[in-house]
């Protein structure tokens, strides 16, 4: 007798809404991998350093916001059982993503960006929208995020401190999951997406990231 379990769509709405609620408060699933800047010594920071930090890390936990969601919805309407699971593993990695930047700001005396419920709510609507347009697809809206978030990482190693050396090693290791997961995506059958949906999605995350800086 199969020890797997069918989940009804009762049990899976259950299941996001708690996803979700982990999210929200710092409690999501990781991969339990250490935190990358654990052995890096603090330094001092002018305060107008650590509030540029603090503002750039708040915009980098905002996007993990935003992954978790993407990846909870669409591994909800993923049709093919690998790319499930790759979703689920992908989003833990993210939940390492998530948690080390909550705590860079904790250690910067910030706070995460207080609009982190929208965000999500926001992201989960897309990544429906692209689970039910099929898995291919699907893959397409992971490798273009994952396109930009690496864009985005990669702008931030110039915009950060020179000695916030914490945060730049947080980010290192990030830019380097991000870019495994697009090419993860792209190895997966990932569709290419058309050129106005990705310039959708680069507008909205410039709203997001200009919000999450202050908020």
């Amino acid at each position: 007798m199969s020890n797997l379990r069918c989940y009804s769509l009762l049990d899976k709405l259950c299941m996001n809404v708690d996803e979700a609620l982990r999210t929200m408060c710092g409690a999501t699933q990781t991969a339990m991998r250490e935190y990358p800047a654990r052995e890096i010594s603090e330094v001092d920071l002018t305060a107008e350093q650590r509030n540029t930090s603090a503002s750039l890390m708040r915009i980098n936990h905002a996007g993990e916001v935003c992954a978790q969601a993407l990846y909870h919805s669409q591994s909800f309407f993923s049709r093919n059982e690998s790319i499930r699971q790759h979703m689920q593993q992908a989003a833990k990695e993210e939940g390492d993503h998530l948690a080390w930047c909550q705590t860079r700001l904790i250690e910067l005396g910030s706070h995460t960006s207080y609009l982190n419920p929208m965000w999500y709510a926001g992201s989960f609507a897309i990544g429906l929208a692209a689970g039910l347009m099929g898995d291919r697809w699907s893959l397409g809206f992971v490798a273009e995020t994952e396109n930009q978030v690496v864009k985005h990482l990669e702008n931030h190693f110039t915009l950060l401190p020179e000695n916030d050396k914490k945060s730049l090693k947080i980010l290192h290791q990030m830019h380097e999951d991000e870019a495994k997961h697009r090419e993860d995506a792209i190895q997966s059958g990932a569709s290419v997406l058309p050129v106005f949906i990705k310039k959708l999605m680069s507008l909205t995350s410039k709203v997001m990231v200009k919000t999450a800086f202050w908020i």
